[in-house]
């Protein structure tokens, strides 16, 4: 038996946070995602006729993406790996292998093909929703996969097992600090700041992973970068959704109370509406994919300051010491305060961040695996009879001077 007070909620004296309505995230979600499609829209281009300038759609093959092959290689192609003229088939490399797929360019003029070329972020709402769906799926999946055992107590003997390895394992130098004492010292005199996790727990994840995809698609100096870090987080997503599988592991806040946690976010009602629902995954502790994101996110704000770096992308302007403090500060910050949440509102162990984190390095390193999809691409856009958009990544950077 664990030796510590165990906390009654007699304890937890902070009155229960003003709940948002059950619309009010999801428009919130919404709304950051229609204003980045406005911001990042094509401006010079016109759905209902042919414009001049960049990115036009008259009939030549300047409407197509492919057309950049030859110059650069942006996020989901490579040099060399296609031809359009006369919309002969596509020619993809794919490792060793080459696969040919249907050209799609002959589709730039239909009206949602000049629709997703007016506004181009569309495409990747449409690549986070999978994403998005993708995890729903994981809590099914798991709970059918231990149905025999029963879903509840493996991950209960995963949460303590997790416990167990941070306190008797090689590894636990690493571990200098305990989760139930970072929630006690929160509950004892520091209750305000707690209810205040709680909240940012429900409300900052999706939100703010939205909103930095958004940011990023509009102030990365090309689209290849910005793809490097949508790579990195989706596949960090999927190891951690495959994780969420094989190895269901309860949070901190379900333990039993012996175990010293109290499930202070419903004592404080400060659930998110992401939370709730029939295939939410409350099982899915390990890893932290609010520490994931954070970390991720923070690197790619340093990795933005330009303060480590001695070469900067072309048209890239190195940023002033104000600029660089400020993207030093946030990145740094960001997963410090999500990790001090994560671990206050009991909601994930110091070993979820850990293994989020490797997860982040094995997802940069080998984030090209994705490109295996293209050729399912280049068919889902041949079935709804739609082309590509050239992404506007960059066009607001460079039209800024570089500096944002």
């Amino acid at each position: 038996m664990p030796n510590f007070t165990v906390p009654d909620d007699g304890q937890w004296n902070s009155k229960p946070a003003w709940k948002l309505p059950s619309w009010c995230e999801p428009l919130m979600v919404a709304s950051i995602l229609f204003f980045a499609m406005f911001m990042t829209r094509k401006r010079d281009f016109k759905i209902f006729r042919n414009s001049s300038g960049s990115g036009h759609l008259d009939g030549t093959s300047n409407g197509s993406m492919d057309h950049l092959l030859p110059l650069n290689i942006d996020s989901d192609w490579e040099s060399d790996d296609i031809t359009t003229a006369k919309n002969l088939p596509k020619a993809r490399r794919i490792c060793c292998w080459k696969v040919t797929t249907p050209n799609t360019s002959r589709f730039r003029n239909n009206l949602h093909s000049r629709i997703l070329q007016r506004f181009p972020f569309l495409l990747e709402m449409f690549y986070w929703i999978i994403n998005y769906a993708f995890y729903r799926m994981t809590s099914v999946l798991s709970s059918t996969l231990f149905a025999g055992r029963g879903i509840w107590d493996v991950s209960e003997e995963h949460g303590i097992a997790v416990l167990q390895a941070e306190e008797h394992s090689i590894l636990k130098f690493l571990f200098l600090i305990r989760e139930r004492d970072v929630q006690q010292w929160f509950m004892q005199g520091h209750q305000d700041a707690l209810t205040v996790l709680n909240k940012c727990y429900a409300l900052i994840h999706i939100p703010g992973t939205v909103g930095f995809i958004c940011w990023y698609y509009y102030v990365a100096p090309s689209f290849n970068t910005f793809a490097i870090a949508r790579r990195t987080m989706t596949l960090t997503n999927f190891c951690a959704f495959i994780t969420f599988i094989l190895y269901p592991c309860m949070p901190p806040r379900l333990l039993p109370k012996t175990y010293g946690f109290l499930d202070t976010v419903r004592h404080d009602d400060a659930q998110s509406v992401w939370m709730s629902g029939k295939f939410v995954n409350q099982l899915a502790a390990m890893p932290s994919m609010h520490f994931g994101y954070a970390f991720c996110i923070g690197m790619t704000v340093v990795y933005h300051s330009g303060l480590f770096r001695r070469t900067l992308e072309r048209g890239e302007v190195r940023k002033n010491t104000f600029w660089k403090t400020f993207y030093l500060v946030v990145g740094v910050g960001y997963p410090v305060f999500i990790l001090t949440t994560i671990v206050a509102t009991a909601n994930h162990y110091f070993m979820d961040a850990m293994v989020a984190i490797c997860f982040v390095f094995i997802s940069y390193l080998c984030n090209k695996v994705f490109y295996v999809f293209i050729p399912l691409e280049d068919l889902l856009l041949f079935m709804i009879r739609a082309d590509k958009p050239i992404p506007t990544t960059g066009d607001r950077f460079h039209e800024r001077g570089g500096r944002l």
